[in-house]
């Protein structure tokens, strides 16, 4: 093992011996399973689950690793609630609306700042502008940062969720009915959108870095609290797995091409040229993110009136725990 590699797990158990109502006496018995998502939007999550770093981790623990994949960030929030997963990864805008609406989860580490969605038609589609929209069909993931980027993109033409036929499937299921002409447009997600441009030679017609709201990694408050221990295992984990994938771009797109089953071009393009790995630690960068795309959350009557959205942002992002176990450039 690198003296480097001896190094930083030295540091990492240094900091997990330290975390808040964890010592000696009180430490809990080992975890028997730790059970979190893998998702192809999330290519970190996919160099992790294929290299099996985090079994490796708890080896010396007897903890046994499930994978569950996760195909938007519904389904790793649904998950979530449900307490199937113990860790899950969703769009922050995503998280917030699920913790707004009871979810207990907590967000204590950023996976990437992804430019993850855009409005996509056909190539042959006479649409040009979000304003075109209008009284069209419009695929889009209900609880997802495509259906959110979907009602923000509308706003800024002045439209509404009441001005288009919106038509609920799932990422895959939006690109193949667009391609098929069942619905005029679509708010896509990486890397299925990536495939539809490249492949079919859909269109982006609307683009917004702003309104992509991050990569979150969230955990069952529950968990957090309790196995503070396992959690920072899995960040410093990630760690290992981010800087894996800026060292070796060109391989993580490799990875991710054969866990989606899309070709590596189309890889490529998410993970080299929409994908900023950059900064993982959850800080106002990311609070302000939040709090300037929350009130689409109540203008189109996503959660219950007078819902404290700030306190839900507050009590969502964990800005504190992840720092040990963030690796410095």
């Amino acid at each position: 093992m690198k003296r480097r590699t001896v190094l930083q797990l030295a540091a990492a158990t240094a900091a997990i011996s330290t975390l808040p109502g964890l010592s000696r006496a009180a430490a809990p018995a080992p975890l028997k399973e730790l059970r979190l998502d893998y998702a192809y939007y999330s290519p970190t999550s996919l160099v992790l689950r294929r290299f099996g770093w985090l079994e490796e981790a708890f080896k010396g623990d007897g903890t046994s690793i499930k994978w569950v994949l996760s195909a938007g960030s519904n389904r790793a929030l649904e998950y979530l609630n449900a307490n199937s997963i113990d860790i899950g990864s969703s769009a922050g805008l995503a998280a917030l609306l699920a913790r707004a609406n009871g979810n207990p989860i907590r967000a204590p580490y950023i996976f990437s700042r992804p430019e993850w969605t855009a409005l996509v038609v056909r190539k042959d589609s006479p649409i040009r502008s979000i304003a075109d929209l209008k009284g069209k069909k419009v695929a889009a993931t209900k609880g997802t940062d495509p259906y959110l980027f979907l009602l923000r993109a509308l706003k800024t033409a002045g439209l509404k969720r009441s001005d288009i036929e919106h038509v609920g499937l799932q990422h895959a299921d939006g690109r193949a009915a667009l391609e098929q002409g069942k619905v005029d447009a679509w708010a896509g997600l990486d890397p299925h959108m990536a495939a539809s441009e490249l492949e079919a030679g859909s269109r982006l017609i609307y683009r917004n870095v702003a309104f992509n709201t991050y990569g979150f990694l969230n955990v069952r408050e529950d968990f957090l609290a309790s196995r503070p221990a396992e959690v920072g295992k899995v960040i410093a984990a990630y760690e290992r797995a981010r800087a894996w994938t800026i060292a070796n771009p060109a391989e993580a797109a490799k990875i991710l091409a054969e866990e989606a089953k899309v070709s590596l071009p189309v890889a490529l393009l998410q993970v080299k040229l929409r994908s900023d790995f950059s900064n993982p630690q959850p800080s106002s960068e990311h609070v302000k993110a939040l709090l300037v795309a929350a009130p689409i959350l109540v203008e189109e009557s996503l959660v219950k009136p007078g819902t404290d959205l700030n306190r839900a942002i507050t009590d969502l992002l964990d800005t504190r725990f992840a720092q040990p176990f963030i690796r410095k450039a």
